[in-house]
């Protein structure tokens, strides 16, 4: 079954300003909240494809991914996302802020009114390098990185200072009445734990630095500069109820030898002598899958382009595969042989050796033209 586009998930126009999208998704996430929908499956759906539609708009790099290849972008990406797959933790960690006093203070558990809030911890970013074939086939990568963990046997008690709530209540009077705001606890953090049992090794807040290898599903037809996430794979954060952050991984192509990349179409220049050009040739070229041969038809004119279908970089939305295009250069040689020279003398009169442009052959500017149409 087909996502609903997330700009009619908020009710908003594709061209809405960052402050249109948050007070959309407020409004949405308030009428769907759990604590006003007890036990309505439908409205706890709608709650999370709210902020799974604002997570994504919400984020410049995202919603200009999602705007050019909608929910294809993030499709298929072995838990990279934008938005998909959230839980009501991952709502309430990133997005509890939004809502506010709406629902009486402490706003960050499933269900919950005033319970502890769930820290995430912090996401790690890297940089993965692929090939032109990798891109076009797709891969899987693993890597290692660096990341916070808690310690092994670190325990955590209840905060004393915010007695687990997370928040420190204040209560201010005020020209339009006695107002109560809620402040996150400093002392820790906001989670309503604090550190217990450190084990040897460990910080002051019972994490420790480990190398874990993580294996990312890398999608074909990725782009240079993409950034997929993978859930989870980030620093953890301290606290029993906490949950890890997130792993960013940029994209970063490698230029390949002998073919360009361009969008989803390859290119190739393919140089031959003027005997092969006037005579006709059989060629062999390179392509991502391997080697493939093409026949030249004699009296081939250099900047001729020839399109192979399909050969090129797959659709990140599915939608097949882009072109191979080759373009024909003939190679004029720089010097020759006293033979050579005069037998090129003696075509310069001929009738079969000027140039004789057909009203079919287009011109330079008509062939760019036709590659990108």
């Amino acid at each position: 079954m087909s996502k609903k586009d997330y700009y009619e998930v908020l009710g908003i126009e594709k061209g809405a300003s960052a402050a249109e999208i948050k007070k959309a998704y407020r409004k949405k996430a308030i009428q769907y909240h759990p604590d006003k929908n007890p036990g309505d499956k439908e409205a706890e759906e709608n709650f999370k494809l709210a902020a799974e539609a604002y997570e994504v708009l919400s984020d410049a790099d995202k919603k200009a991914r999602y705007d050019q290849y909608g929910h294809a972008a993030f499709d298929g990406a072995g838990g990279f996302g934008g938005g998909g797959h959230m839980n009501m933790d991952d709502i309430f960690s990133q997005f509890g802020d939004i809502f506010g006093s709406a629902f009486g203070g402490g706003f960050s558990g499933f269900g919950g009114g005033g319970g502890q809030r769930r820290v995430k911890g912090s996401n790690l970013r890297i940089k993965v390098k692929l090939s032109l074939e990798d891109i076009v086939n797709g891969v899987e990568k693993k890597v290692k990185v660096k990341r916070k963990v808690q310690a092994k046997g670190v325990t955590y008690k209840t905060c004393t200072t915010c007695n687990g709530s997370g928040q420190i209540m204040k209560v201010a009077n005020t020209i339009l009445g006695r107002m109560q705001t809620a402040t996150t606890c400093t002392s820790c953090s906001g989670s309503g734990q604090v550190l217990d049992h450190k084990p040897q090794g460990a910080d002051a807040y019972g994490m420790i630095m480990s190398d874990d290898t993580v294996s990312i599903k890398i999608p074909a037809g990725v782009v240079d500069g993409m950034q997929l996430k993978v859930s989870g794979k980030g620093n953890e954060a301290p606290g029993s109820n906490s949950i890890p952050g997130d792993l960013i991984v940029a994209i970063e192509e490698l230029e390949h030898e002998f073919l360009k990349r361009e969008g989803e179409n390859l290119h190739y220049d393919l140089y031959i002598s003027v005997a092969e050009a006037a005579l006709g040739v059989a060629k062999e070229i390179e392509t991502v899958g391997g080697k493939v041969r093409i026949k030249l038809d004699e009296g081939i004119q250099s900047g001729k382009i020839l399109r192979l279908r399909g050969k090129g970089v797959p659709s990140l939305n599915g939608y097949g595969n882009g072109d191979l295009l080759v373009h024909v250069n003939v190679w004029t040689p720089k010097k020759l042989t006293k033979d050579q020279k005069v037998f090129f003398e003696s075509m310069l009169e001929d009738d079969n050796f000027k140039p004789a442009p057909e009203k079919d052959d287009k011109s330079f500017f008509e062939k760019v033209k036709d590659m990108f149409s």
